[in-house]
């Protein structure tokens, strides 16, 4: 039944709303433990809180020195809730103090520490958790690039039962969504995923806690795990089909930057355009700079060009493609790619 039917309207991101403002809710108050960070995770539990369920205590990652402070943590502490910042969610100590919470039902909104069985079975109703892709494929902490890196035009979300196999628990629920043949990383996920999933966690926690949910095993023979896209997996080789160059900058777009090197200098790309050559075109190599322009930069693939609008020099600030090339005095003809620079590590 859809939002009208049930008299509710919809908020933003498109959660949906009572009468009186608050997240529609279809069963009893529960009693949350909540295990997150960063700002989905204070998202995720801002829905809760609105729509009136309890949060008996949240569990962040502890803070690094220097690093900004975790929006979850700062979320949960600014609310007055009691929050727990463990080295590691194995600890006895953990385990504790998930049993002091007394929880109906544990929610694991982007998670990167591991959560052991003894951890996450002490709610009452089990612990779900989200996970950015369609399960079992792309397993893994990179699982919303690695889909548009390899040229997909759908993805979605998955909420499942947590279990010592990364990302390889029972599937509660799953939405897909399109990938567009020009969205990047950040519009697919803070445009389509980033909704999609708070409003999934919802629903996911209310069948489960109405004991309406199904528990569906994920079949292996589809599975698929890719780990982080790091440097090494960003870097363009500008040799390969110009799709599979685009496909990868959209990808790393805005986080971590695909690279190459522009006249000597390691620069990440950002907002760019891809063009398919139609025809042969004699008087060059893939990497050479094809032209420069007020705005761009463009630069030749196999099957056609890249014209880079936005990148970012190692170290610096994001600055158009032309105002660069200019500084540097960059031409036509000059080759991307033509010193070796090291790959940051991991």
């Amino acid at each position: 039944m859809g939002a009208a039917a049930q008299g509710l309207t919809r908020g933003p991101a498109g959660l949906p709303l009572c009468h009186n403002g608050g997240f529609a809710r279809r069963t009893t108050i529960a009693r949350i433990a909540f295990i997150g960070q960063q700002d989905f995770g204070k998202a995720v539990l801002d829905a809760f809180i609105a729509r009136g369920d309890t949060i008996a205590g949240v569990f962040c990652i502890p803070d690094k020195p220097g690093a900004k402070p975790d929006a979850l943590k700062q979320d949960a502490l600014s609310l007055g809730l009691p929050v727990f910042t463990f080295a590691s969610l194995r600890s006895k100590e953990a385990e504790q103090a998930m049993r002091s919470l007394d929880a109906d039902l544990g929610i694991m909104a982007y998670v990167l520490q591991f959560a052991p069985q003894a951890f996450i079975n002490i709610p009452r109703h089990g612990t779900i958790q989200f996970h950015p892709s369609l399960l079992p494929q792309h397993r893994g902490p990179s699982s919303i690039s690695w889909p548009i890196a390899l040229g997909a035009t759908r993805t979605g979300i998955t909420v499942f039962r947590p279990t010592d196999g990364l990302d390889e628990g029972p599937v509660l629920l799953q939405k897909t969504c399109d990938i567009g043949p020009h969205e990047t990383l950040g519009e697919v996920y803070f445009n389509k995923l980033f909704p999609m999933g708070v409003q999934a966690l919802l629903e996911a926690a209310d069948i489960v806690m109405a004991g309406r949910h199904e528990e569906r095993p994920q079949d292996e023979s589809q599975a698929s795990y890719e780990g982080w896209m790091h440097d090494p997996e960003c870097e363009v080789h500008w040799p390969q089909h110009v799709r599979l160059v685009y496909d990868l900058i959209r990808a790393c777009n805005p986080a971590p930057g695909a690279w190459t090197v522009l006249g000597g200098e390691k620069v990440r790309l950002y907002d760019c355009r891809m063009h398919v050559s139609p025809r042969y075109v004699a008087g060059h190599r893939p990497g050479d700079i094809a032209h420069v322009g007020e705005d761009s930069i463009t630069v030749w693939c196999q099957g056609g060009m890249i014209e880079v609008l936005k990148l970012r020099p190692e170290g610096g600030a994001k600055v158009g493609a032309g105002e660069f090339a200019r500084s540097r005095g960059l031409v036509s003809g000059t080759a991307a790619a033509a010193a070796a620079v090291p790959p940051a590590p991991r």
